[in-house]
């Protein structure tokens, strides 16, 4: 009999999905996908938990209940208030599996997860680079051995965990997935698209918006000015200095801050490039997503985002920090937008096909269900 069978024979299994209320992360809309998804499952039933966060959006949480995803929100003012709370919880709802998202979510998660001695913990790696300092990161080795499964959103994400000395037979990969529904129908072709660059992403040191914008200039020194279309939330404390940088450089009317967006399925296929510059990644999933609507794709060569774009194939690749190369590529992108469409077509068809959101949920949703059915066996032992 298969794990599965032996999961359809008996009660659901109970899964809580940890993770941290900010929903500018990959991290948060990972969980929340999962959450979705297994609302229709047969074999898991889902929670998810968000510790909150000082500026968090309680409209966000309250449209999620309203659609129906079971939501609670722990403290998150101290790392004990966060832990204690998520032991109370784990103790009433008595989960099957506990999975700790990002972080440094994973290390409270799991320490709540042994304290309320919940049968499964699964970390999830959501970066390729985290603000690990040796403490933390001895207490994410300690908690690896009391650890059921060690995902990392990427295959780059699992070769980190392992170099930091991650138990090998723990570690798995899992890429990201992106919902596909918002981009199954025919989308315009490039040469009917506005002549702009999109880049959806939250303002942090992690992303590189300042390199794109001295591309920027170099394109206007050269008579070219698309709009660059910004899309994302973040602190004031990243997104200011960029406002003054526009205005340096002289293209502040190109530069458009569009804050969050709720219609980036529609954003992207509106306009030809979907960029993503940045320092380092994970799997993300917002490069995806532009390759799904179509769009020329054009990414920083750094971890993460390599495994998503294969170079001259499907979308481009620059070199980080690199403001010439990057300028060259996004004019060559420019002014050649009928013959870019093969490549394009090819993004999008990977997108749609090895990203989806429905393959990410069936290998999670199986992990579970492998993990629980190897607990239980040896608690029958």
């Amino acid at each position: 009999m298969s794990d599965s069978s032996m999961m359809s024979c008996s009660t659901k299994l109970k899964v809580l999905h940890f993770v941290t209320g900010g929903f500018s992360g990959g991290a948060t809309q990972v969980a929340i996908s999962l959450v979705r998804a297994a609302l229709n499952s047969e074999q898991l039933s889902p929670t998810l938990v968000l510790r909150k966060k000082r500026r968090g959006d309680p409209a966000r949480i309250a449209e999620l209940q309203q659609q129906g995803v079971p939501v609670v929100v722990v403290p998150g003012w101290s790392k004990i208030a966060t832990i204690w709370a998520l032991v109370k919880l784990c103790q009433q709802q008595q989960p099957d599996v506990l999975v700790a998202h990002g972080f440094s979510e994973h290390l409270w998660g799991r320490y709540a997860g042994l304290l309320a001695k919940v049968p499964v913990l699964i970390h999830v790696e959501h970066n390729t680079r985290e603000r690990y300092n040796w403490w933390r990161l001895a207490q994410s080795r300690w908690l690896s051995q009391r650890t059921a499964a060690i995902v990392g959103c990427s295959e780059g994400v699992k070769a980190v965990l392992l170099a930091q000395g991650m138990p090998v037979e723990r570690c798995y990969a899992i890429s990201n997935g992106i919902n596909t529904q918002p981009f199954q129908t025919p989308v315009p072709l490039l040469t009917e698209r506005a002549p702009n660059i999109v880049m959806v992403a939250r303002f942090s040191k992690q992303k590189d918006h300042a390199t794109l914008f001295r591309a920027l200039a170099l394109l206007k020194a050269e008579g070219l000015a698309p709009e660059l279309l910004l899309a994302g939330g973040g602190k004031a404390l990243h997104r200011k200095p960029l406002e003054k940088l526009a205005q340096q450089l002289d293209i502040s009317e190109q530069v458009k801050f569009l804050g969050v967006v709720r219609n980036v399925p529609e954003l992207l296929q509106q306009n030809q490039i979907a960029m993503l510059s940045s320092h380092y990644e994970g799997m993300p999933l917002a490069l995806l997503e532009g390759m799904a609507a179509g769009c020329i794709a054009i990414g920083s060569k750094v971890p993460g985002i390599q495994e998503v774009i294969k170079h001259g194939e499907d979308g481009w690749l620059v070199a980080e920090n690199d403001v010439s190369a990057m300028a060259q590529l996004l004019k060559t992108c420019l002014l050649s937008a009928e013959q870019q469409q093969s490549l394009a077509d090819a993004g999008r068809a990977r997108a749609l096909t090895e990203f989806s959101r429905e393959r990410m949920n069936q290998q999670y949703e199986n992990l579970c269900i492998q993990l629980a059915v190897a607990v239980r066996k040896h608690r029958e032992a």
